[in-house]
């Protein structure tokens, strides 16, 4: 069965019960299609000697055809896709990490069942609509490069990465997949424990942890948890909006702000400190399951870095109160 089949099948069986944005692909499809005519009739005019790439009406850089429909088509789709994902993603991970009255009060206002089969559930449906949004897009943009000659498709990939609409890049894929961990470490208590997704796991190299994880065919994620600012295994982390993992405390000094104010408190014009992308912490993603799953797999680590990080965080707000004081009574 061809890709696009199959990826339509699937969308009409997710959105019987719920309405789930999707790539076009049939209707980006035809925008090729339609750009494929024109080309191919523009050349039948041209003499035999003529160069095909010089003379059509695609090239590497701009095509009259695609570009005022197939860019911005294919874009507004991916946009609404991620926003999807990390909505749903947000809500089942905090669904999971609540307790008591808080929890009662969310599986109230989103009806979801609340047993652990439910939420497992949840999360492969998740996994695999974010896997096969990614390889329709992925396909697409390769027929794009196929046709024009060019390699624009590759090109806006690269500008999806830093628009923050390359799903596979959430910060939630790195949840879900430190959720999964959680779910089969916690096995032994619950037999009826569901796989998320294979392949998935925490490896150490050389002391170093990542995440690593085979989702289908080609796809695979490799996720580094050593923090670029301390240069240590990242502590409390939170993803920025560009997806670079931090510590807390090492996120809060690039970003020039106190631990007291947080990063909602960022200058809009602070830049991430490894790619130098401006913007990228007001939106920024606390990991509670990553943090989970690291405590667990680094005890020893764990409880040595919670002393000095309680004494740091003492310290910097013993610092920010201090200075308050002093600006306070003008001295």
């Amino acid at each position: 069965m061809k890709f696009c089949k199959k990826y339509e099948e699937y969308m009409e069986g997710q959105c019987q019960n719920k309405k789930l944005p999707r790539v076009g692909l049939k209707k980006l499809k035809k925008i090729l299609k339609r750009c494929r005519r024109c080309h191919q009739s523009r050349n039948v005019a041209l003499p035999s000697d003529s160069n095909i790439h010089e003379n059509s009406t695609c090239s590497q850089h701009q095509c009259s055809v695609c570009d005022g429909s197939f860019f911005p088509s294919l874009l507004k789709e991916m946009s609404e896709v991620v926003g999807c994902f990390n909505k749903r993603a947000q809500r089942l991970l905090e669904l999971h990490l609540s307790s008591g009255f808080r929890k009662y009060l969310i599986l109230l206002k989103e009806r979801i069942q609340g047993n652990h089969i439910a939420l497992v559930q949840e999360g492969i449906d998740l996994v695999t609509y974010a896997i096969i949004n990614a390889i329709a897009m992925r396909k697409i943009l390769k027929k794009y490069d196929k046709i024009h000659y060019s390699k624009q498709g590759q090109a806006f990939k690269s500008q999806a990465q830093s628009m923050h609409i390359e799903i596979l890049q959430s910060p939630w894929m790195c949840e879900l997949m430190a959720f999964h961990i959680n779910l089969r470490e916690n096995k032994s208590r619950n037999e009826k424990a569901l796989a998320l997704f294979d392949g998935c796991f925490l490896i150490f190299n050389e002391g170093k942890p990542s995440l690593t994880c085979e989702l289908f065919d080609s796809v695979k994620l490799d996720i580094d948890l050593t923090c670029s600012i301390c240069l240590d295994t990242v502590f409390d982390p939170v993803s920025l909006t560009c997806g670079h993992i931090f510590c807390y405390i090492c996120a809060c000094k690039g970003a020039s702000v106190t631990i007291v104010h947080g990063l909602q408190a960022a200058n809009s014009k602070e830049k991430c400190p490894l790619c130098r992308e401006e913007g990228v912490y007001e939106g920024a993603v606390h990991l509670e399951e990553l943090n989970i799953l690291l405590s667990r797999s680094c005890p020893k680590y764990w409880k040595e870095r919670l002393q000095t990080e309680r004494v740091e965080r003492l310290r910097l707000a013993k610092e920010h109160w201090e200075s308050q004081c002093r600006a306070f009574i003008g001295v």
